[in-house]
């Protein structure tokens, strides 16, 4: 027993410390990470497949650097990547500007006349508007005529009652026929007095007052036929009839009620409407040239309606007001018009065109072909191969629709009108009616076939035309 014991004394091994049990259940890492943080094999895998795609990236981004760089060849035959003549971002393709080419609207700058107008808002005023009143009192008792009706001058619009006035005017006529009678016998009684007298037959004094008392009937005759006159008059004034011609408007009284002569409020007003005048302000800069010309007198002038878009009538200038209005720095002109139709209605406001005079034989464009840049007017030009050009201008008088062109432009010369806030100085158009053509230089960039090689290029435009020249360098 002793010698087993002494056996498994001689076996027994020596005891390990706690950090040498540590190191055997943590070995020390093969590659030098430091303990318990040596990495999964997930981890791994995942840093070599972005290694492998930063590198695949860097390798086809050389590849296509030194492609754009380097002759087209078949390249460009077969697909993108040729850049032949034509190739997307070339010279025929979008040219300097690097963009597509635009569609534009084009005119062609003509000769033609300009008319020298003032315009402003007038007022249509008639030639005469009468109140009509009633001159003398009495019970209305006809209306003879229907409101808004046009009536002549003199025609009869309302009746007063005429039977006083008449029996009056009867009275007046009988004196007057009494007195007249009166005045007879007084001058032949003269006439016997002025015999006896020249033979010294009767005294002087009774000639003298029989002479006295035929100057008296005489005056009693003229009183009686002044009184006649007036019984005439209120009898006339009994027929209240219109003053001039023209339009009758809303009645305001109706049969049957009394009537006060010159009474404030009018039984109707007529208003003059053929002819008719509108009264219109002109700046005081245009005084010198209207006066020049007759002192304006039968200048044309044309009438719209408050949009400016109809056409009303045409008429002629009367003359200007003798006065500047300082307030507003405008004078007042009168214009007269035909008014059968009515179409011009009295204190309506409408637009007015004076035609001043018209200028002859100057360039004419659309004015949407001129543009406002900060260096003052200008418009685009076409160019033979398609392209524009920038051409400042300076501007002369206008209509709504065309402009006059002092210098800058001839006559013949094409122009801009539409889609010229897209273009650039130098950049192609593609004109009305002309479509995008696959395979057309300089039209689209998207021709097929292989060029001999383009230079640098923007865009993934197809090549060009197969067996043309490589496109030359585009500065877009």
């Amino acid at each position: 027993m002793s010698e087993a014991g002494g056996g498994r004394d001689a076996v027994r091994r020596p005891a390990r410390s706690r950090s040498d049990c540590l190191s055997e259940a943590n070995p020390a890492p093969a590659y030098g990470y430091p303990p318990g943080r040596r990495p999964s094999r997930t981890r791994q895998a995942i840093s070599i497949l972005v290694v492998i795609i930063v590198a695949v990236l860097l390798a086809a981004l050389l590849a296509f650097c030194g492609h754009s760089k380097g002759p087209g060849g078949p390249a460009g035959a077969h697909g993108r990547g040729g850049q032949g003549a034509g190739g997307r971002g070339g010279a025929a393709g979008f040219g300097r500007t690097g963009r597509p080419p635009a569609t534009v609207g084009v005119a062609k700058a003509t000769l033609g006349s300009i008319p020298i107008t003032e315009t402003a808002l007038g007022t249509v005023t008639p030639l005469a508007t009468v109140q009509v009143n009633a001159r003398v009192s009495g019970q209305l008792v006809k209306v003879g005529f229907r409101e808004g009706q046009m009536v002549r001058k003199g025609q009869l619009l309302m009746l007063v009652d005429p039977r006083p006035f008449q029996a009056t005017l009867d009275q007046d006529l009988a004196l007057l026929a009494h007195d007249q009678a009166a005045l007879a016998d007084a001058q032949l009684d003269l006439n016997r007095y002025a015999t006896l007298k020249a033979q010294n037959s009767i005294a002087t004094q009774t000639y003298d007052t029989q002479a006295a008392l035929v100057k008296q009937y005489q005056a009693s005759v003229r009183q009686d036929e002044a009184t006649v006159a007036a019984a005439r008059l209120n009898l006339e004034y009994a027929h209240i009839t219109a003053p001039v011609s023209g339009r009758a408007g809303l009645r305001q009284i109706d049969v049957g009620n009394q009537v006060t002569a010159n009474e404030s409020t009018p039984v109707t007003v007529i208003t003059q409407i053929d002819p008719i005048t509108i009264v219109f302000p002109l700046p005081e800069d245009a005084i010198g040239e209207i006066m020049a010309r007759h002192g304006g007198a039968g200048l044309q002038v044309t009438a719209y309606d408050r949009t400016g878009a109809s056409e009303i009538a045409v008429g002629k200038l009367l003359t200007l007001d003798n006065a500047v209005n300082t307030s507003t720095g405008t004078v007042n002109g009168r214009a007269q018009f035909l008014n059968a139709d009515g179409k011009l209605f009295p204190f309506e406001f409408v637009n007015v065109t004076l035609l001043v005079d018209t200028l002859q034989n100057q360039v004419v464009v659309p004015t949407t072909a001129v543009r406002h840049g900060p260096n003052g007017d200008y418009v685009w030009v076409l160019q033979p191969d398609k392209t524009v050009r920038q051409r400042p201008i300076k501007t002369g008088p206008a209509t709504s629709e065309t402009v006059s062109i002092v210098s800058g432009l001839q006559a013949g010369e094409t122009v801009i009108t539409d889609g010229g806030d897209r273009l650039r100085d130098g950049a192609p158009v593609i004109l009305p009616g002309q479509s995008r053509q696959p395979g057309q230089a300089g039209a689209t960039g998207q021709g097929q076939g292989g060029g001999n090689g383009g230079h640098r290029h923007h865009g993934n435009g197809q090549g060009g035309q197969g067996g043309g020249a490589g496109g030359a360098p585009s500065n877009g």
